[in-house]
């Protein structure tokens, strides 16, 4: 059980951060940005999102335990 909650967050945060990732190249095209930034945007903002989660893991584990 503990195990299929842990792959089914995984792949929630994986899927936000590629849908953000997303967005961001695409508001980076539409502004104008080459695709090169674009896509550079676009990696960090994924790059942020996991992070992100990564830091609320570690802030909820030292809060319940």
């Amino acid at each position: 059980m503990t195990v299929a909650v842990i792959l089914l967050a995984t792949t929630l945060v994986i899927v936000v951060a590629l849908l953000a990732a997303a967005g961001a190249g695409k508001l980076a095209r539409l502004d104008g940005a080459t695709y090169p930034t674009a896509l550079t945007r676009a990696a960090t903002a994924f790059a942020a999102v996991i992070t992100l989660a990564t830091a609320v893991t570690a802030a909820l584990g030292a809060f319940l335990t």
